[in-house]
């Protein structure tokens, strides 16, 4: 791969500028682990888009330019690939991670079975497994309003993520939500986190002495195994007493089994388990910090809470009556998550690892090289986006004069999905998760207040994925205007 746009010199990776750094530990003491992504953000106004910092010993190429991380993830997985850190420590954890951590051809086979779960037939037929999840959080919101009560808005979100993935990759009616029963995500809760604080670990003291947290962590990893195959054997049960279902499967877990099934797919129920863990991890904690988020910065932003809520009230203004179709009519509820993840990505840098000899820019890159690409930089910059740190959907929906209100631009530059071959699969089923959610409260409630901790603005914090501190929200149960209620009897 090269992405030089000009013949000159190359520079080496010592010949870099970057923040001072001590021996053998590098930059270490110069990050927090909970705000790692803030402080890599302001090495980057400071050194530039290509820089190189120390974690511990190990040289790091940080890349900030939105081009240059569009050309290494589309140069994947034959130049690029995951870190070996996250091979090992994964493998340590007894933790593996499917579509997201493979590499060259098991990659090829099981993105295979992956994309094939996720093929708009599919996710239609997710579609009222989606819609029962959703209702049973606006019971539980409207619960509260009634009450009174003040929402843990992140608790209530994961366990609407929790229910809705368990639904779809397992065809299993968990249902935290109404029975407060929440073993399944405290397990959940413990694995990605971990894995996080482990890869930026200096010191694996975990190798030679393991503590009450890491013995807890390793029961709950095996509990959520044990839990995936006992699905993987009801789900060939349910199968191979009705065949009908590998042509129409209701959920990921038989739709990745009908796929692994196939001659030559080479994929395995191994290979089954492993990915529907990983969508079981990854869709549980994305997803509901990105609602949080947009919550929060829809409260922040009246006039854009005003346009969502009149968009929803408009075309898709009963929990009860929503379809696919209703869902795809919500242009601008769809740029609101569009423009949370710009400003608030979960995940705001992406880490990677050269498998051959390369160049990034002017850059020569080992074999070997660790990099860190800084996802939100440029998307975050008034270089690329007119008042960049104002929340403002309407910049994705339009074509504007010039590229800054361009919807386009704003794609290239801002990749919460990722880019190229190794884009998330999961993408338009994230996105119709948050619409449904979205449109359910704004369909059903007036938000009275989204409070943080202290009363300041909301605190980003990094455990694999940005999650905002402390958010609570306040409800009111919304009263209906005479001609909804009369279309609402119609409809009924």
């Amino acid at each position: 791969m090269s992405t030089t746009t000009a013949a000159a010199p190359l520079r080496e990776l010592s010949e870099l500028p970057g923040p001072p750094s001590l021996p053998l530990v590098g930059n270490a003491f110069q990050v927090n682990r909970d705000l790692i992504h803030q402080n890599v953000e302001q090495w980057a106004r400071r050194h530039g888009p290509l820089f190189r910092a120390f974690f511990g010993p190990i040289p790091v190429l940080v890349v900030a330019d939105h081009e240059l991380i569009g050309a290494i993830l589309r140069a994947r997985p034959d130049d690029f690939n995951r870190s070996e850190r996250l091979a090992i420590i994964s493998r340590e954890m007894n933790l593996k991670l499917g579509l997201f951590a493979a590499e060259g051809d098991a990659w090829r086979h099981q993105r295979r079975m992956v994309m094939a779960s996720f093929a708009p037939g599919h996710v239609r037929a997710y579609f009222p497994s989606l819609l029962k999840v959703t209702q049973r959080l606006g019971t539980r919101w409207q619960k509260a309003a009634q009450a009174g009560s003040a929402i843990d808005l992140q608790s209530d979100l994961m366990r609407f993520t929790v229910d809705a993935i368990t639904g779809l990759a397992f065809g299993a009616d968990v249902n935290t939500l109404e029975s407060n029963d929440d073993i399944i995500q405290q397990h959940l809760d413990k694995i990605f986190p971990a894995l996080f604080r482990r890869i930026l670990t200096l010191v694996p003291y975990w190798r030679v002495l393991k503590l009450p947290a890491d013995r807890d962590l390793d029961r709950s990893v095996t509990a959520v195994k044990v839990a995936i195959d006992q699905f993987i054997d009801q789900a060939r049960g349910r199968m191979k007493a009705d065949p009908t279902r590998r042509d129409n499967p209701p959920n990921l877990l038989e739709a990745m089994i009908a796929a692994a099934d196939q001659q030559d797919s080479g994929v395995n129920d191994q290979d089954v388990a492993d990915n529907v863990l990983t969508m079981l991890l990854a869709g549980e904690d994305t997803t509901a910090n990105t609602l949080a988020w947009m919550i929060h910065l829809l409260q922040c932003n009246p006039q854009a809470l005003k346009r969502a809520q009149d968009e929803v009230r408009s075309k898709a203004n009963d929990p009860a009556a929503f379809t696919p179709e209703s869902m795809a009519e919500l242009d601008y509820l769809e740029a609101c998550a569009h423009e949370t993840m710009r400003l608030k990505p979960v995940a705001p840098f992406l880490p990677l690892q050269a498998s051959r000899d390369t160049v990034v820019g002017d850059v020569r890159v080992p074999e070997g090289t660790l990099i860190w690409n800084v996802l939100r930089h440029d998307s975050v910059s008034e270089q690329h986006f007119e008042d960049a740190a104002a929340f403002k959907p309407e910049r994705w929906l339009a074509e504007g004069s010039s590229p800054q209100h361009s919807a386009s631009h704003a794609k290239r530059v801002s990749m919460p999905f990722g880019a190229g071959p190794r884009v998330c699969p999961g993408r338009y089923l994230a996105l119709l998760e948050m619409k449904m959610a979205m449109a359910m409260l704004l369909s059903r409630f007036d938000i009275v207040s989204v409070d943080t901790p202290d009363g300041q603005a909301a605190q980003e914090h990094m455990a694999f994925t940005m999650e905002p501190v402390g958010l609570t929200m306040k409800l009111r149960e919304r009263k209906k205007t005479d001609s909804e209620e009369s279309v609402g009897k119609s409809l009924a």
